[in-house]
């Protein structure tokens, strides 16, 4: 088990948003949906792109590079890459589908607590 760090307020998140964080030096995505709260990677597995920069709709995220999805909730790809096609094709050989890791989240008065 590791230890709890602040990430953020959770006043500061309403309903169906999310930000990014930097916790311990690792790029985290805060989001809520609902009355829960979600930690996860803010970088996509594919190239990089910031995740807390494109879209949330429930518990999943889509990048804004290359529209792969991601559930919040589990890490589990939704989709990898948008699309077909020879683009698409290539990109998926070189890069196969990677989940996204996902924190553990305790909420303490008004303080996200992440596990890192």
């Amino acid at each position: 088990m590791g230890s709890l760090v602040e990430a953020g307020k959770a006043s500061e998140l309403q309903q169906g948003t999310m930000k990014d964080v930097s916790v311990n030096g690792r790029e985290i995505l805060l989001a809520k949906v609902g009355d829960k709260y979600y930690a996860t990677d803010n970088l996509c597995p594919h190239m990089g792109g910031k995740l807390s920069q494109g879209k949330l709709e429930g518990t999943v995220v889509t990048c804004p590079l290359h529209g792969s999805q991601f559930d919040i909730s589990n890490g589990q790809v939704v989709r990898w890459l948008k699309g077909s096609g020879i683009v698409s094709a290539v990109g998926r050989a070189l890069k196969s589908p990677r989940q996204l890791t996902i924190y553990n989240i305790k909420v303490e008065d008004d303080r996200v607590m992440i596990e890192i």
